[in-house]
């Protein structure tokens, strides 16, 4: 028996990275699955944004394990493609029971050289597209008398970091939607949480802009195997550099499964002990 039998995920961001890792470890765990993602890259986003063969992977990773999946092409910053999205997956799945607010962007700049645009896209996607996610969910759970909301948020959300303002921002803000909405529909039977993704090996995490700032090195210069390299001062625990995303997806297992079903309202890192190192790991164990 699976920890998730018999219920259906519903997973933004859900073609590739964290959002493939939440999509195959819930149905290998029982579930039926909805996935929504675009195809448009954003303008203001560097690395290459999902193709249409990332959610063509997801979704035979997903039959491979016996479990029926519903793909939906939209973008997070618009209502009517989530209510689109979730309507489908009703139809021909028959309800939601979970939603992964897992759709995210990344980009770098000094604050004071943040454009107008970098930020309104962050904010939309990271922290907009995250409550528009939940309302497309809350009338059905509210209607079946309960569910489970996972929200990805960021190490970033409870610390800050340099030269991204505006994707902290809209990490911390995920932190105050999370609980407010934990409190609100408590009384309807919904949890909600948090996860707070350390370093993580994505699409997103994983392009010049990244490699550079992992590594210190002038702009340009850095590579990927720098930036693994870095990873290893990045979390405090033994042999633990970049994650794999799977790590992130057994985290929201653990909330969305009845092990947790006395847990709403919390911010679970999954970090390798980031939080604890004052700084930087100077002597990382490999």
């Amino acid at each position: 028996m699976g920890m998730l039998d018999g219920k259906v995920a519903f997973i933004t961001g859900g073609s590739r990275g964290q959002g493939r890792a939440h999509a195959v470890t819930c149905a290998r765990e029982g579930a039926d699955v909805v996935i929504m993602d675009t195809l448009d890259q954003i303008g203001t986003v560097q690395y290459p944004m999902a193709q249409q063969s990332d959610i063509d992977e997801t979704v035979r990773q997903v039959e491979a394990l016996d479990r029926r999946i519903v793909a939906a092409v939209g973008d997070v910053r618009t209502q009517a493609d989530l209510d689109a999205a979730v309507a489908k997956g009703i139809a021909e799945l028959g309800k939601i029971d979970i939603l992964i607010a897992n759709a995210g962007i990344f980009s770098l700049a000094p604050a004071h050289e943040l454009t107008d645009e970098q930020w309104d896209d962050m904010i939309a996607v990271n922290l907009t597209g995250v409550w528009k996610s939940a309302k497309a969910v809350l009338p059905h759970m509210m209607e079946q008398g309960g569910g489970s909301i996972v929200m990805t948020s960021s190490i970033n959300g409870l610390e800050p970091g340099a030269n991204y303002v505006h994707y902290c921002a809209a990490k911390f803000g995920v932190v105050g939607i999370m609980k407010t909405l934990a409190l609100e529909y408590a009384p309807h039977g919904i949890r909600v949480n948090s996860v707070h993704p350390g370093a993580i090996l994505t699409p997103m995490t994983s392009w010049q802009g990244a490699w550079d700032m992992m590594s210190g090195k002038p702009a340009g210069e850095g590579t990927e195997e720098d930036m693994l390299e870095a990873g290893y001062h990045f979390h405090a625990l033994k042999g633990v550099g970049f994650m794999d995303p799977q790590r992130i997806a057994d985290a929201a297992l653990y909330l969305n499964s009845e092990l947790a079903s006395a847990v709403t309202g919390v911010t679970l890192p999954v970090d390798a002990g980031h939080l604890l190192i004052p700084g930087v790991n100077q002597n990382p164990v490999k």
